[in-house]
């Protein structure tokens, strides 16, 4: 299980590190991490779409020619839809999630941010995740990139995870400590 993880961790990073290099390389990284932005959220927003990245039961070519017309479709080209189809032809789409976030991660360090993994019980609002930002940036001392990711099962507020931290406001760990205090006490 171990080296499952680890040689999907490896792919990821090749993959989004050779992304990241040719963007660089061309000059496009505004262009590419737009356009990965655009398919992250199409495949967030897509059970279907998610079932096609994840089935290991579709072929490469059946896998190639629904991300080839998703991507027509969705007007994603150049460096970004080029990239997502090689991703398909190779079988590594499985990886997806993990190679968009890992090629955010470069662009933030590029940039001079902090990555920071939010998960929330519900997508944050513009206006929200500009303020948690501001109290991000305020606490860490520079400007962060926000990777959020939805987990209903947290029920409200919000895990935070920047570096080594990890900030847990969420209302299931709230009332997980409140169930272990009430058994100490009884």
């Amino acid at each position: 299980m171990a080296q499952s993880a680890a040689s999907t961790s490896g792919v990821t990073d090749r993959y989004a590190s050779a992304m990241f290099e040719l963007a660089l390389e061309a000059n496009k990284i505004p262009a590419v991490e737009k356009d990965l932005a655009r398919f992250d959220a199409l495949m967030n927003g897509s059970e279907d779409l998610m079932r096609v990245v994840r089935s290991p039961v579709l072929s490469a070519d059946e896998q190639f020619a629904a991300v080839d017309a998703i991507l027509t479709k969705a007007k994603i080209s150049g460096l970004a839809g080029d990239f997502i189809r090689v991703v398909a032809k190779n079988r590594r789409l499985f990886a997806m999630t993990g190679m968009l976030a890992a090629f955010r991660a470069m662009v933030a360090r590029h940039k001079g941010e902090e990555t920071a993994s939010v998960t929330v019980a519900q997508r944050l609002t513009a206006a929200q995740e500009k303020e948690l930002k501001a109290a991000l940036k305020s606490s860490v001392g520079k400007d962060v990139a926000i990777e959020q990711s939805v987990d209903p099962s947290i029920l409200g507020g919000m895990i935070v995870k920047v570096g080594s931290r990890q900030i847990d406001t969420s209302l299931r760990t709230k009332l997980s400590s409140l169930k272990l205090a009430l058994k100490e006490v009884s």
